[in-house]
């Protein structure tokens, strides 16, 4: 008979009330006979013992299951049948039942330690949800299913973790479980039961490899940081190198304008110059030698003797004033300032120095029949040509 704390199959005593109305009339008759009431004769006693016989027979005979449970009925020792949930009458005395939850049950395996593949001691535990499927194999194949399956899952346990490395089960659980219910799978289907889920609860390794883990793992996140600064280190070096970059490259173009700007402003300057001194110079030798014609003038001679450079350069001074081929020059009105025409305003790039200072670009001055370059630094110009 499978003990009833332990089995997985718990034989049943029979209908509970059965026995308390047994208990109810012992009771009785012992006050009976305590006040004397009762007296003990042999009547009595035959009819308490028929009274317990049909009690007893009564409990027995009648077997009630519950809706969660099956019951293996068996007579002198035989199984007969299972008994489905609902009432049912047996054969008094000679038939026992054993109860079998039908219903899924959590196994906690207990913790075990094992060895992995790359020898590292570890413990580890587990809970296994099993369910009967098939009462009658439970009963007839299998002495405890509960205590068997048990077994069977702390050495699969082992095992299997025999068979992986450390890392393997550490990050490997859902692994583990798959291997460990399919190797309990084949001997639990021959009892009748089967095993729904395996969870192993917790891997831990011993408390050296721990440390090693820990110190691999601030290991391994110093030299993630270590990656990490010296990418941004670099990152900030291209980043001010492309700006320096940047930077000079205005400065250049700055430079590059302000040169060429100063250039033209000294190119135009020159050309002026240049013009201003050969303007002024004629004009300074025709005043003196008019000066000289005055003195000569107030002579008693009426014959004078003229430099032909003297003539030359007073016809071409007064032509360029007067704009005519006039032999007389009237020199009060030809050496008076005047405004610059087109032609001398084109010669003097006097409209390309007025969109420089505005801010617009030139298109070069001709000086002389010569073209004035703004962007070129070097001017060349001769201000001897005739104009």
């Amino acid at each position: 008979m499978p003990d009833p704390g332990d089995g997985a199959a718990t034989l049943d005593e029979g209908p509970g009330a059965g026995r308390l109305v047994y208990f109810v009339v012992l009771a009785a008759v012992i006050l009976g006979l305590a006040v004397g009431q009762l007296n003990i004769t042999p009547g009595l006693v035959i009819g308490l013992v028929a009274l317990w016989i049909v009690i007893a027979g009564v409990s027995s005979s009648v077997q009630i299951v519950q809706a969660y449970e099956k019951r293996a009925l068996t007579v002198f020792g035989a199984f007969e049948r299972l008994l489905d949930p609902g009432i049912h009458f047996v054969i008094p005395f000679v038939s026992d039942t054993y109860q079998f939850d039908m219903r899924t049950e959590a196994l906690d395996v207990p913790s075990q330690e094992a060895i992995t593949r790359d020898n590292s001691p570890v413990r580890a535990d587990a809970v296994v949800y099993i369910r009967v499927m098939n009462a009658e194999r439970a009963f007839l194949e299998v002495d405890d299913y509960r205590n068997a399956t048990l077994n069977l899952a702390q050495t699969t346990l082992r095992a299997v973790i025999g068979d992986m490395e450390l890392d393997e089960t550490l990050s490997q659980r859902e692994r583990i479980n798959e291997r460990i219910q399919d190797e309990l799978a084949g001997p639990t289907d021959e009892w009748g039961v089967r095993v729904e889920a395996v969870e192993v609860r917790e891997v831990k390794p011993s408390q050296v490899v721990q440390d090693a883990m820990e110190q691999q793992t601030a290991a391994e996140r110093r030299r993630r940081a270590m990656i990490l600064e010296a990418q941004g280190e670099r990152r900030s070096s291209v980043e001010r190198a492309e700006g320096e970059k940047q930077a000079n490259i205005i400065r250049a173009e700055g430079s590059k304008q302000s040169q060429v700007l100063e250039a033209q402003g000294d190119a135009v300057a020159t050309v002026l110059r240049a013009r201003a001194a050969d303007s002024m110079g004629e004009r300074a030798i025709i005043e003196k030698g008019m000066e000289t014609l005055q003195g000569i003038g107030a002579g008693e001679s009426t014959t004078f003797v003229l430099p032909q450079e003297l003539t030359s350069l007073v016809g071409r001074y007064g032509k360029h004033l007067s704009g005519s081929d006039a032999g007389v020059i009237d020199v009060g009105s030809s050496l008076e300032g005047r405004e610059f025409d087109a032609d001398e305003r084109e010669m003097l790039g006097l409209d390309d120095i007025e969109n420089l200072a505005a801010g617009l670009p030139g298109d070069g001055a001709s000086t002389n029949g010569h073209e004035v370059d703004l962007e070129d630094p070097e001017l060349e110009s001769d201000p001897s040509v005739d104009d």
